[in-house]
This record gives structure tokens, sequence and C-alpha cells, in this order.
């Protein structure tokens, strides 16, 4: 996301900060312990909103990466390392998720964080990670300009090298669904619309620029405020726009009611979004208005991978009481991608930890490359992930189905 374009145990989950001697004391963000051995526990920080209208995403970020964690310990994946997660909500607020950023580089048994959803929430966090060499492995934020900088589009410059992720990007994401809406759904007139906020305005400006280069015409643009839910005034105007199609760019809490209320007002078009309202709640907010919308996503469908069905099974067996969602499949690379990292500095140092084990961590991951639920894992040298492949969703009978799965074709 994201702020988001694919897992909530909580009785496995310490309420207060778990120590790891190994990684030395607190207030050096642990870089100054000693070297330990066997029976080191290793804590994997997760941020994502678990409460509020987008805790549906964040809870299903927070049992995939648990289940990795799960996964590493029964496989005794790192000899002499018990994984274990700890989970804060960031209620997909900026402040919330610095001051969660604040307390994990704070406790020296955390050597790397999974999340955030919100890539407005992950640039309050990106400075304080990079300052204390912790590393940090989002599953869902799109946003370019934490890999890239923010004049990306002209010259790219990486501003933090802690921060990685294994969702790609909107430079990518914006532009697949033009694509697919000027060349496959034969739609040439969009009414853009956005929330104002880091994801979905450059998730609409990436799309528009797309769709105007290939020959579509905007006949409209407008930005909400997603603190509201009376899109009335709005949908009128997509109406008399002439549009053959609504673009945008947020989240579901909003696009759910505003693709009803286009409908209700007489526009009988299609909505596409990106991968901020690829969630059944989109359906559940819209209702029947919802047939017919779209969604792009990152990857494809985490059912239909060969290389996920251990992911499903075990995820299923686990008992998680929410789903995986749209980023379950991606947190739990992200937090794999941490743990191959560790696994290697251990193995580097004799089977320890090493005294600087937090650094060492942060510019592992950089070089780490596996096998993953998702596909390869792998980063490019800004930190992005090198799996570029999205997918088409369309609301079909009340559900999500995949419609196509591709990669964007273009510079």
């Amino acid at each position: 996301m994201r702020q988001r374009s694919l897992i909530a145990i909580t009785a496995a989950l310490a309420a207060g900060a778990l120590t790891l001697t190994a990684c030395g004391s607190r207030d050096s963000g642990g870089d100054k312990g000693s070297d330990s051995g066997a029976g080191s526990t290793v804590v994997i920080g997760v941020d994502a909103p678990l409460t509020g209208d987008l805790s549906a995403l964040g809870l299903g970020i927070k049992n995939s990466a648990d289940l990795a964690a799960k996964t590493a310990n029964k496989q005794n994946f790192v000899k002499g390392i018990t994984f274990k997660v700890e989970a804060k909500d960031d209620q997909a607020q900026p402040s919330s998720g610095q001051q969660n950023a604040t307390a994990f580089v704070g406790d020296s048994s955390v050597l790397g964080v999974v999340g955030p959803l919100n890539s407005s929430v992950a640039q309050s966090m990106q400075k304080v990670f990079d300052d204390n060499q912790l590393v940090e492995v989002s599953p869902a934020n799109t946003s370019p300009d934490l890999t890239q900088g923010t004049n990306w589009q002209k010259s790219k410059v990486r501003p933090y090298k802690s921060y990685f992720r294994t969702a790609t990007t909107d430079a990518v994401q914006g532009p697949f669904a033009a694509q697919y809406i000027y060349n496959k759904a034969k739609k040439t007139k969009v009414f853009v619309i956005d929330d104002k906020k880091t994801y979905g305005a450059g998730l609409a400006k990436t799309f528009t620029d797309e769709f105007t280069k290939l020959g579509g015409k905007v006949v409209g643009t407008e930005h909400i405020n997603p603190d509201t839910k009376d899109f009335s005034a709005v949908a009128t105007k997509v109406k008399t726009s002439g549009a053959e199609v609504v673009y945008y760019g947020g989240e579901y809490p909003q696009a759910g009611p505003l693709s009803k209320q286009i409908k209700s007002a007489g526009a009988n078009i299609p909505l596409i979004g990106g991968d901020g309202i690829y969630d059944p709640t989109f359906i559940k907010l819209a209702g029947s208005a919802a047939t017919g919308d779209f969604a792009t996503s990152v990857g494809a469908p985490v059912e239909t991978l060969p290389s996920a069905k251990e992911f499903v099974a075990n995820y299923k067996a686990a008992g998680y009481k929410d789903e995986y969602a749209a980023y379950g499949g991606y947190s739990y690379d992200s937090a794999w991608a941490i743990i191959e990292a560790v696994k290697k500095v251990v193995e580097n140092n004799g089977g320890k930890l090493p005294s600087d084990a937090r650094s060492q961590v942060t510019r592992t991951v950089q070089n780490v490359s596996f096998d993953g639920v998702t596909g390869k894992v792998s980063f490019d040298q800004y930190g992005d992930a090198t799996n570029k492949q999205l997918t088409v969703y369309s609301v079909t009978n009340g559900a999500w189905k995949a419609v196509e799965s591709g990669t964007y074709s273009g510079g």
C-alpha cells in the first residue's frame, strides 16, 4: 500500500519487551553487547493497523509474520535462536507509527521490523530506524519515494538503506491499471479521485500519467476527505462528466461507500483502485454496487501459486481467526527475509549473535535471496522488490476474482 497495492494469534505474542542479552543494552540500540551462545531470543517487530478501519489488512500482516517466526522455530532454522513477534498498533496514523518505531529501536532484542501497511506511516518511521540501523521490511508500502526519493521520476536516490519492501510500487501499479483499463477494458474517459494521502495521491498520479499517454482522457478530478462518508457531491460530478470509469487512489473504507454512491447517483460505471481497495470489506461496504468494480494488487493470487500452498495450509492449521488478507504472503516473506539475514549473521560469527547484530542484519538483508511464498524474493539497489508481478481483480458474485496477472510493460 501501499500505504498498503497480499497475516491474529494473540496468546503467543508477548505484551512487553522481550530481552535479548546477546544484543546489548537498550540504550545502545543493540550494538554494544557481548557475544552469546545458544538460547538467544530474537524479536521481529510488526507495525500495522491492528484496530480501526484497516485492521483487516493489519491483522493479516501480524499473523503472517507470526507464522514465519513459528515456522523458523519449528524447523530450528537458525540453531540456538528462537524467534518471537512483537506487534504494535499504528492505527494507520504516522504519529503512532513514529512512536512505535522509537519503541522498537529502544528494545535491543528487536533485530528487524515488518511493516507498516501505509506509506504515510512509513515516512514517519524511516529515519528513526535508519538512525539506529534497524532494518524495516514492508509487505505493503507502494509509494516510490520511500525507496527512490521524492524526485524519483527524474533522479532516483535511495534515502534510507535500512528500508526494504517485498511489494512492488505505484510506479508500476498505477500504469499497469491504466494499460488494463485502456487496452483491455476499452475505457477511454476516466474520472480520477484520490484521498489526498501519500498512497492515494501518488497512485492516482501514476495512473493518470500512463492513461493520458495511451490516449485516454481525464474528464474530471476530485480530492476527497478520507474522514467523510458522504460522497454525494462527487458522485453527481462523476455522473455529469461523461466518464466511462472512475479511478480511485485510496483505501477501501472510503472506496466502498464511494462506489455505492456513484451508482446510486445514476452513473452505472465501474470503479477501479489499487491494492488499497482489494479486500472483502470493500465489497461489504459497496454492496451490490461493487459488482464489476476492479482492483489491482501486488503479485499473483497467493492461493494460485505453487510456492504458497504450504503457507496457505499452515496458516489455516495455525487457527488464526483473521484472514491473511491481501498482504499475508508478502508479510511472511518480509519476516523471512529478516530471518534469513539473522541466519547468515549467526553463521558468519561462529554460530553466535555478534555484539553488533542489529547493524549486521540490516546490511545483510540487502543480499538475501530465497524462494518465498510470493515467488523469488530479493531486493534491488534501492531496496525494492525485484518481483514486479501484479494482478487485476474484478468483483464477481460478491467476491474478488482474478482477471489476469502480468507485469507493467513500459518505462
